[in-house]
């Protein structure tokens, strides 16, 4: 069975080898032992309610229960730029005309935005490429929105997802080059890894604060604007499955989209609802649909997936699954479908 648990300190070097995993372009997961640790401290003290606002962050595993093996991670930023500046372009429209010369424009620009200060960002989710399949991937994104659904004090009316925008086998970003490089002369892949570590304030402050217009910019680098990297389709589309949407963000350096939706239209924060446990008389039948089953603590968080009919009173779970959990018979779980279903009576009472 997979479990999905808050992280702690004795899982920093199952944390780094995934992280070397990752490619050039996954900003917020590096493979930094120092910066891994430092997260995990965050999360830790965040769950003791030790830090403000402006600093808390939550650290999400993915572990298989039978061999205790870490296969992803997922993390939840608080709110975004109340410590140091948080930096997007909005891709926005000028007008150029005259009346007199019967001139009429439009020009694509981006201007450099704080916009998102403040907003609660889902990032740094990551699967081991030998575990990308069945309902793994949708468990470890979607993880996240029953945690905030149980403790919605805790996050910002707005959720933010930074997308990994285009980029060649080489990590190369047409975007970077066309633009970035102009102002801060390192390659992507540097640029990519201080913004990693925390510096991508530094960077920033380096880059043009005057609207740039789109079309003097090469014809690569236009066309990935506001685009996601091949590897990145199925976290855009888990997330759109949610609610988010593209609203005009991007990113700075590589100009992926940033998608949002507010905390409480994200689908899975919406349709879930608490379920007292019961227990299992039947296997579930041909017809049952996945699940996702939470605990509703907060440092001892636990998470998985289960295949189950259309609940009716109570949320029936085997013995395994309890344990697992933490939980038994007439405790309190917090459960959603996967996937939205078609039919909101399995959902809503």
């Amino acid at each position: 069975m997979m479990l999905i648990r808050m992280a702690r300190p004795d899982d920093l070097d199952a944390l780094v080898a995934l992280a070397r995993l990752a490619d050039i372009g996954v900003t917020s997961l590096q493979a930094d032992p120092a910066q891994l640790a430092e997260r995990i401290e965050r999360s830790q003290r965040t769950l003791r309610n030790e830090l403000p606002r402006a600093n808390q962050g939550y650290l999400f595993v993915l572990e298989c229960s039978d061999t205790g093996q870490l296969v992803g991670t997922c993390s939840i930023e608080s709110a975004l730029g109340l410590h140091s500046p948080w930096y997007n372009y909005r891709v926005g429209k000028v007008i150029h005309a005259s009346p007199s010369l019967n001139i009429y424009s439009s020009a694509e620009t981006l201007f450099l935005s704080n916009d998102h200060t403040g907003s609660t960002e889902v990032c740094a989710l990551f699967l081991h490429p030998d575990w990308r399949r069945e309902h793994l991937g949708a468990m470890l994104s979607k993880c996240r929105f029953l945690f905030m659904a149980q403790h919605p004090e805790r996050f910002a009316n707005k959720v933010i997802a930074e997308m990994r925008g285009v980029a060649d086998e080489q990590g190369r970003s047409p975007f970077w080059e066309a633009l970035g490089r102009h102002f801060f002369t390192v390659e992507f892949a540097q640029a990519d890894h201080l913004t990693g570590v925390g510096d991508k304030s530094v960077v920033a402050e380096l880059m043009p604060k005057y609207p740039v217009y789109v079309d003097l910019l090469p014809a690569e680098a236009r066309a990935v604007i506001g685009q996601v990297h091949e590897k990145t389709q199925p976290a855009l589309a888990m997330l759109q499955e949610e609610g988010f949407r593209y609203q005009g963000y991007v990113d700075i350096f590589d100009a992926g989209p940033t998608v949002e939706a507010y905390l409480h239209e994200i689908r899975a924060v919406r349709h879930s609802r608490l379920w007292t446990v019961g227990e299992e008389k039947a296997a579930p039948s041909a017809h049952a649909q996945p699940w996702l089953l939470a605990s509703t603590g907060l440092s001892d968080f636990r998470m998985t997936v289960k295949l189950l009919d259309a609940p009716h009173g109570v949320l029936p779970l085997d013995d395994d699954t309890a344990q697992m959990l933490g939980v038994r018979e007439g405790d309190v779980l917090r459960a959603v479908p996967l996937h939205p279903p078609q039919d909101l009576s399995q959902v809503l009472p």
